[in-house]
């Protein structure tokens, strides 16, 4: 069975709208392209590692169509990754589906998933915030990777916005920095649901 696996780029409030550049989420948001200024080589390096052996994405309708207009024009290790490999459209609407490879999932969210699982090894979602929340909630996913970033917006969209439910989570190697300060989280879905304690019990 296939592996889902979230990409999120985050701010330390954990805002994670529109970190690629002004273009993609204008209205009402005046911080796009937020994570430029924090790029750096040891990030860089870290994101290229995590997309190897990527052979399908899964999009939320917004996203496809920022990077449907974007990426067919770009050449280099993630155009030609991006152009090539399958792209699947969580969407209730009629997205377009020009960009070659795009396919819209059916209605049914988690029957479309457990089909990509079966078709697929490794699966990337990338932004896509709201269809992130579906995934958090249901559960439909196997790991995140969390890049958090040392600035602080106080408006926008958050990474964990209404669709995370009691989950229990594993970090799957040891946290990293990056020279400007970002730090990368590597986590992994795990069985059950938080424990309680307390810690007033041993005084």
């Amino acid at each position: 069975m296939g592996r889902i696996d979230i990409e999120l780029f985050a701010t330390l409030d954990l805002v994670g709208q529109a970190p690629g550049g002004p273009g993609e989420d204008p209205l009402g948001f005046p911080y796009g392209g937020w994570m430029a200024p924090l790029a750096d080589e040891v990030t860089g390096a870290q994101i290229a590692a995590a997309y190897e052996g990527t052979d399908a994405l899964l999009l939320g309708r917004r996203t496809h169509e920022i990077f449907s207009a974007y990426w067919p024009r770009q050449a280099g290790e993630f155009g030609e990754l991006f152009n090539t490999i399958p792209k699947y459209v969580a969407s209730r609407g009629r997205p377009d589906l020009s960009w070659a490879g795009s396919a819209q999932l059916g209605p049914d969210l988690a029957a479309g998933v457990r089909e990509l699982r079966d078709r697929h090894e490794r699966i990337k979602v990338v932004g896509s915030l709201n269809l992130v929340q579906t995934l958090l909630r249901e559960k439909l996913f196997d790991g995140i990777d969390l890049w958090v970033h040392p600035i602080m917006l106080g408006a926008g969209k958050k990474v964990f916005d209404g669709g995370t439910v009691p989950t229990n989570i594993t970090l799957l190697q040891p946290p990293a920095s990056s020279p400007k300060g970002t730090v990368y989280l590597r986590y992994g879905l795990a069985e059950g649901t938080p424990a309680t304690g307390d810690m007033s019990a041993g005084d």
